[in-house]
């Protein structure tokens, strides 16, 4: 059995963030065989092509994280109904300069919580538009949209069953994704 490096995104830069919350749950329980790092996303510049011919420090690290993962999570919130800016730019960074695209045929799944019914769905939508740009190879289903409560995730840990085994089996798909995409696809080293 392999085990594959996941780099994942939260999306939110606020210490507080329920995706923050989420994504330590999401790594409680995910099968053994994922390995999580969080590749962060606050310290990066805004993203201009005049930096092209010179990448600053925290862009060529996100790069370079983005090359040691076999595969990307976005957990990220919805901000005004699309994907919060933070998280655009580091996408824009990681997908320039033209033709060192990071995200080429890197398998990635997409996930939110919100505290809302609709838990990041249109904010997930504008996020698979732009990873289909950046030819991100996606898991399309199943679709996670995670209404937050604070009472079901506490301390890294999911308190309702049902929710715990709907993200046991989103995350035993994605590692399910990855393995096919990596088995086509293979990261170059």
């Amino acid at each position: 059995m392999s085990t594959y490096q996941v780099g994942y995104f939260v999306g939110s830069l606020s210490s507080t963030s329920i995706n923050r919350v989420l994504s330590r749950a999401l790594i409680n329980l995910a099968p053994p065989d994922l390995q999580f790092t969080e590749i962060p996303i606050g310290d990066l510049p805004l993203y201009s092509p005049d930096f092209d011919a010179d990448y600053p420090p925290e862009a060529r690290a996100l790069k370079d994280a983005i090359a040691a993962s076999d595969a990307v999570l976005f957990i990220t919130p919805e901000y005004n109904r699309s994907i919060p800016g933070a998280l655009k730019n580091a996408i824009d960074w990681a997908s320039r300069p033209w033709g060192q695209n990071s995200f080429d045929h890197v398998p990635a799944g997409v996930i939110g919580a919100s505290i809302g019914q609709i838990g990041t769905a249109v904010a997930q939508q504008s996020l698979r538009g732009v990873l289909s740009f950046c030819n991100a190879r996606q898991m399309t289903a199943p679709e996670a949209y995670i209404s937050f409560d604070p009472d079901v995730f506490v301390d890294g840990q999911v308190t309702d069953e049902g929710t715990a085994d709907f993200l046991r089996g989103y995350l035993t798909e994605f590692r399910d994704h990855v393995e096919r995409v990596l088995t086509v696809l293979p990261r170059k080293s």
